[in-house]
């Protein structure tokens, strides 16, 4: 028998938030009921699609609209996007400077890809999504997480930022608002992250895709604050147009003075390999952003509700502490016991799981620095359901 080499770029792939999983099997087997808290769907709670975005979907299905489009996208979703960036985030993008993408998720795959060579450094937020780090790795390159500081309601530390930036970095990352923390990361933060790539002539990547899901704070996108520092913006459909499944984001490439010209030529080249962006999605995209967009109001609304309760319970709950998410629909817990009663706070998501049903995500998996100790979860649920999983990890807590 031959054995198949795999290659170690593919071993080392990690995406902690599905990952948990393969032990939601033993938890099942001993009849626990599952509170996933660990996945950041809204569309699989109460949340659905609106009808006119699954009719445009339908619409286009129907009227044949399926064949291959455009590799960087349907000119009209392009269109679209532009408005949409001009008017909710003050950005103002020519058309040939948006790629649509399968996600954001695929459009992380696309820069990291195109940025890196062996052995390059990207900054990141730490704790961050998952992909910016497994990605980073996976082109060979090196991620490098800067201090976001818990006191501070997990604010950038821009002197930390400043001290790990050596000839190897090749761009800042920023994600606001943040995912897994739910912090908004404050304007004067922003401006002095673009002040130093600035400085050390670095592109900055801001990943926005929860710019509409925040509850007191103001949001304002990197691009507004940019001036003349070149920013790869991401962003997509999924969380606020409540297309999970659908799989449709976007980049866009603000670039006052064609900096960023080779790297969206090298991304444009990356679109065309996987040929195209679903074309029907793409479709019911253009209608999610031309048509009508009070359901955003309706979900912040009723997220907030979500988002009080869970952060109230949470902190009255002994060894617990959470900063208030200010964005996105996600909360991340300080456990204070880590290294003591758990070991990691992977021990402590197993534990949860298998004694008491409730799903979470070890906060390392977002970042082994500074999301150490930590466990996230949603808030999507509705409250009688966040009732149920809270109580249980109340009586957990005293009974551990």
């Amino acid at each position: 028998m031959v054995a198949i080499k795999v290659a170690e770029r593919a071993n080392s792939i990690e995406y902690a938030i599905r990952d948990v999983m393969d032990n939601v099997g033993y938890a099942t087997k001993n009849g626990k009921k599952i509170f996933r808290l660990n996945i950041g769907d809204p569309v699989a709670f109460d949340f659905p699609t609106p009808d006119h975005i699954k009719n445009a979907l339908i619409d286009a299905i129907n009227s044949d609209k399926n064949y291959y489009s455009e590799s960087e996208g349907i000119p009209e979703l392009k269109q679209a996007i532009i408005e949409k960036e001009k008017k909710v985030n003050s950005v103002s993008i020519p058309q040939g400077n948006v790629v649509i993408t399968s996600g954001v998720s695929e459009g992380i795959q696309m820069v990291m890809s195109s940025l890196i060579e062996q052995g390059d450094e990207i900054l990141i937020p730490g704790p961050a999504y998952p992909p910016y780090i497994s990605y980073s790795k996976f082109w060979n390159g090196t991620p490098i997480t800067y201090e976001t500081i818990e006191e501070e309601n997990w604010q950038p530390n821009p002197e930390d930022i400043r001290k790990k930036i050596t000839e190897k970095t090749r761009a800042i990352t920023i994600i606001n608002p943040n995912n897994p923390t739910g912090a908004l990361t404050k304007t004067k933060f922003v401006k002095e992250i673009l002040d130093i790539a600035g400085e050390y002539g670095l592109t900055v990547i801001s990943d926005e895709i929860y710019d509409q899901i925040r509850y007191e704070e103001t949001f304002v996108s990197t691009s507004k604050l940019a001036k003349d520092i070149p920013v790869v913006g991401l962003n997509g459909f999924s969380k606020v147009y409540l297309m999970t499944g659908w799989r449709l984001g976007y980049v866009y490439f603000y670039d006052q003075d064609e900096e960023l010209k080779k790297l969206k030529e090298a991304i444009e080249k990356e679109a065309r390999i996987r040929i195209c962006a679903n074309t029907p999605v793409q479709m019911a995209g253009i209608a999610a952003l031309n048509g009508p967009q009070n359901h955003i109001i309706e979900m912040v609304e009723k997220l907030k509700i979500r988002r009080d309760y869970s952060w109230k319970r949470l902190n009255e709950i002994d060894g617990l502490s959470c900063s208030k998410p200010e964005g996105a629909f996600y909360v991340f817990p300080k456990i204070k016991d880590i290294g003591t009663k758990w070991k990691t706070d992977i021990d402590f998501v197993i534990e949860l799981l298998k004694n008491t049903g409730v799903l979470l995500v070890h906060g390392s998996g977002f970042d082994p620095i500074y999301g150490s100790g930590h466990a996230r979860g949603v808030f999507l649920p509705p409250i009688e359901i966040l009732e149920q999983a809270f109580n249980k990890i109340e009586d957990f807590m005293k009974e551990n």
